[in-house]
């Protein structure tokens, strides 16, 4: 038991007995120092120093005493009070410490503090050089020790620093000039220069609201003076993270690109911290800003790959042709057109000595022949039949099969045989074959109307990518006899060229007339065929051909059909392009639309290509919203959604998320189709952006719990758009408790979220669950039909597809890929008058989001090489220390090898280097020059 009194305790160690010896003296001593030291939180125990650090505190403490010259002798004078001052100097900065104390020397001038704060003010201003020297000494030691000790609000530590600099500035006019270069910040250690950034930032702050302009630098030169000292020094001691922080508070960031000790060792990571940081920028000039600054430093270290990321994440396409020209190195450029292809830009190459191959990849000429290869490769060529799919021997239960085995004919549906059509042509996608539709035409007719249209379409599909046989065997339909037939090969033309350009443009040279002419259905599938084949190239022929159809006022009863769609084709050739013809016709259409017309199902399509005009650009289309605030119908509430979420798509930004909640808090039974574009446009605005797509998933939970039907309807759909191809355990989950909800509507959209979270993906989870609902709702045709959709979605392109829009490692959104998504979606929101109804074709419009899942590595003619590469979870190493492992739970796999959603590659090799940063798609490889093979042990 500790003992009562005051005295010590005994202390078992070595120096016990001297330290007996000295006892006396050390309780006289206390005395003295109690009454000295009022500050009660200290508490100072001399026996439980150690004699080195009873030693430092002595000395700290005389120096101390000679330098306020406590005896007020007369002979200390400035020369000997510097000596004194430069002892604590010398052991406040060679002091270190472990992670969890304090240095001893700070913990020893504690007390101190008060004293020397005083003996700060007393001293004058002065023209003795050395009197001035002394001020500025002792200002930077108590800026030190306003580190610990000084009081938050008052940011004593920088105001020390800041009058200390101005007497600097008063030696170097004395001539003073060896005080002055020495090293006044980052001789302090690293601790002190993030306490000071730290109230630089909170100083500049208070300016700023005291009525500074922050542009001007003179109302911030001694703050900007420091940080330019600051930042360099972060730097240069792999610490940008902290440096891009300050000038971020500052408001300085281009200064960034001053800094000479960014170099080809550290660039990666002050740019990949830059990029994330983007993610957290709520205003739209400070997004520009950071991104600006990455691209400017890629482009420095001629790192043009990166740069060209950049700059498409920015939508800045003017980058492209300087990039192009300035890139020397042929391999880099054939690179950067597979990443021109992949985000399906619409670029031509001009005058390069190899303008017709870099042409040839961007306009993905190429893409079905390697697809096909791949195929090969892993062996899955072989084509399937819709059985293969339902594997309704698995789900049947005994008393349905006995009847169809009693000898009772087995009854073709026309809904069932569409279902058949749509799931044959979704799996065999891209293969150039399957059983029903290449074989003969008997499939043809087995379906009516609009079915037959679906069906002569899937041939499109089928030979996805493969212009020139998809064209042979679509031929023959265009001159069919059928109406329906000959617009389902219209249709097909187009799907068929999704993403890939040909110099003949078949789709143009066909569809055009169509469009001119009297059939009303043939003008719906030219329409969609357009819309599919030029999604994101922003022809302006295209656009001229489908601004008479928005523009047309009879008033049939098919006009605002067709109107929609060709709006809808429109928002999506010129996805993201905030085109002012295309928009300025959509927004005066819906202003001029009757209130029948406006009451049209199909009415929404035309809100969702005025909204895909300005994916992603945010604040470019507040000119448009204010527009569609004055249309006089419910319809303008949710054309204004459509166009805020569309425009804020994927930035995460918090106050559009709190006005889509805000809009699903008021409690509607009808009327409310603008509360599920609100639930949609949450997700929209979160996705690819991990902590705003976890809160999300929390608020979904709150708005099934609380809202009313129409939102709840919406949010099994808005859980899709979250988790594109990405099966997420839980989500799935929820969806496929979900799909048994007693409202049909729920259900249905639930069936078809669960295929679109794992489309491509050949999920066994989700294809035991959607067989299990096949079998539940063997009764209800609407919901079966929804089962075979997503069916046919989970095993797209038998596994090898994705239709995630998110690419070159999350980094981008694919504009088209992410329209053809939303299609499906805002189809889903009223299933009965669209997929459910004759517009099932919409369904097509995925096929602008479907690209392969692979990686390929090629040499430089672009012929294969199977090289060694590691695939694994994808870790976020933004901002760690040294380099850190950027995949966990790896696999080493040799190439061509399918990376799945939130999955990572990295090359497993060190005998070759890749031209791209990110290993996705198709990736040239090169030898390593530097790369010396392990010598084999010849000793047996």
């Amino acid at each position: 038991m500790a003992p009562k009194s005051n005295e010590n305790p005994v202390e078992l160690t070595a120096e016990s007995e001297s330290k007996k010896a000295n006892d006396g003296k050390t309780k006289a001593n206390d005395k003295k120092k109690s009454k000295k030291n009022d500050n009660p939180d200290i508490v100072e125990d001399d026996n439980a120093m150690s004699e080195e650090d009873r030693e430092l505190k002595e000395r700290l403490e005389t120096c101390v005493s000679t330098l306020i010259n406590e005896k007020a002798e007369a002979s200390v004078t400035t020369q000997i009070r510097l000596k004194a001052l430069d002892v604590i100097v010398t052991e406040l900065r060679s002091a270190t410490s472990s992670m969890t104390s304090v240095p001893k020397p700070l913990k020893f001038l504690r007390p101190k503090y008060e004293t020397l704060k005083e003996y700060y003010g007393t001293i004058e201003d002065s023209a003795d050089k050395e009197v001035v020297f002394l001020r500025a000494r002792l200002g930077d030691v108590l800026a030190v020790l306003a580190m610990t000790l000084g009081k938050h609000d008052e940011r004593e530590s920088l105001n020390f620093k800041l009058k200390g600099a101005k007497d600097y500035e008063s030696l170097a006019k004395m001539g003073d000039t060896a005080a002055t270069t020495e090293d006044n910040l980052g001789s302090w250690g690293h601790e002190f220069i993030r306490s000071l950034a730290g109230e630089i930032g909170q100083e500049y702050n208070a300016r700023v609201l005291a009525g500074a302009d922050p542009d001007d630098d003179a109302a911030f030169a001694d703050l900007l003076g420091m940080v330019d000292v600051i930042v360099p020094f972060n730097v240069e001691h792999n610490a940008e993270a902290e440096a891009i922080d300050l000038l971020i508070e500052v408001q300085r960031l281009k200064n960034v690109l001053k800094l000479d000790s960014i170099d080809e060792n550290n660039f990666r990571r002050v740019c990949l911290y830059l990029i994330k940081t983007a993610d957290f920028m709520s205003d739209p000039d400070d997004y520009a800003e950071v991104l600006e600054a990455a691209y400017e430093l890629f482009h420095k270290q001629s790192q043009y790959f990166d740069a060209l990321r950049v700059a498409l994440r920015m939508g800045n396409e003017d980058a492209i042709p300087e990039l192009m020209s300035e890139c020397s190195d042929p391999l880099m450029k054939k690179q950067m057109c597979f990443l021109l292809a992949r985000h399906r830009i619409n670029y031509e190459v001009e005058d390069d000595d190899d303008e017709e191959e870099l042409n040839e990849i961007i306009g993905n000429e190429k893409l079905s022949e390697e697809f096909l290869k791949v195929a090969q490769d892993l062996d899955v060529t072989e084509a399937k039949t819709p059985e293969d799919i339902y594997k309704s021997h698995l789900a049947e239960t005994g008393g349905f099969s006995r009847r169809r085995e009693a000898g009772g004919a087995v009854v073709d549906s026309a809904r069932a045989n569409l279902a058949s059509t749509y799931v044959n042509a979704f799996v065999n996608a891209g293969f150039g074959q399957d059983k029903l539709m290449t074989p003969d035409n008997e499939w043809l007719y087995k379906n009516k109307d609009h079915g037959m249209m679906a069906a002569s379409a899937s041939l499109g599909l089928i030979q996805l990518w493969n212009v020139e046989e998809g064209l042979a065997q679509i031929d023959k339909f265009l001159y069919s006899s059928e109406e329906y037939v000959k617009a389902g090969a219209a249709l097909a033309v187009g799907i068929l060229s999704s993403g890939v350009r040909n110099d003949a443009d078949p789709t143009l040279a066909l569809l055009d007339e169509h469009i001119n002419g009297d059939s009303h259905i043939m003008k719906c599938a030219a329409c969609t065929g357009l819309g599919i084949a030029y999604a994101g190239s922003a022809r302006e022929d295209v656009m001229e051909l489908l601004l008479p159809l928005v523009e047309q006022d009879n008033s049939g009863p098919n006009t605002m059909l067709e109107v929609s769609l060709a709006g809808l084709a429109l928002g999506m050739i010129y996805v993201g392009k905030c085109d002012d013809d295309v928009g300025g016709t959509i927004v005066q259409r819906l202003m001029e639309a009757s209130d029948e017309e406006l009451d049209h199902s199909h009415a929404i399509f035309l809100c969702l290509g005025l909204g895909l005009l300005f994916l992603g650009r945010m604040e470019k289309a507040e000119a448009m919203l204010e527009a569609l605030r004055t249309i006089e119908h419910k319809i303008s509430k949710t054309a204004v959604i459509v166009l805020e979420t569309c425009a804020y798509a994927g930035s995460g930004n918090v106050l559009q998320v709190q006005e889509m909640l805000h809009q699903c808090a008021e409690h509607l039974e009808e009327d409310a189709q603008h509360q599920m574009a609100a639930v949609i446009g949450i997700s929209l605005i979160t996705m690819g952006e991990e902590v705003g797509s976890e809160m999300a998933l929390r608020s979904f939970e709150h708005l099934l719990h609380y809202c009313e039907l129409p939102v709840k309807r919406a949010v099994p759909l808005a859980l899709g758009v979250l988790n594109i191809s990405n099966p997420d355990f839980s989500v799935i989950d929820q969806l496929s408790r979900l799909s048994h909800d007693p409202d049909t509507e729920i259900s249905q959209n639930a069936i078809l979220a669960m295929g679109l979270t794992s489309a491509g993906t050949n999920n066994s989870r989700v294809a035991g669950l959607l067989r299990q609902l096949s079998e539940f709702y063997s009764k209800e045709a609407g919901h079966v039909f929804c089962v075979r959709i997503a069916q046919a979605m989970l095993h797209m392109g038998k596994g090898l597809m994705t239709l995630s829009p998110f690419h070159s490692d999350k980094m981008l959104t694919s504009g088209p890929a992410l329209g053809g998504v939303l299609t499906l979606i805002y189809s889903c929101l009223d299933l009965k008058s669209t997929l459910l109804d004759k517009s099932h074709y919409l369904i097509y419009y995925l096929t602008c989001a479907m690209n392969p899942r692979m990686l390929i590595t090629v040499n430089e003619d672009l012929s294969w090489r199977p090289v060694t590469v590691r695939v694994g979870q994808a870790v976020e190493t933004v901002g760690q220390a040294g380099k850190p492992k950027t995949i966990t739970g790896f696999q080493t796999h040799t190439t061509p090898v399918l990376i799945s959603t939130g999955e990572r590659a990295e090359l497993g090799t060190e005998e070759v280097l890749s031209v791209s940063s990110v290993l996705e798609g198709i990736v040239i490889v090169k030898d390593n020059p530097d790369y010396e093979a392990p010598e084999t042990d010849e000793k047996k």
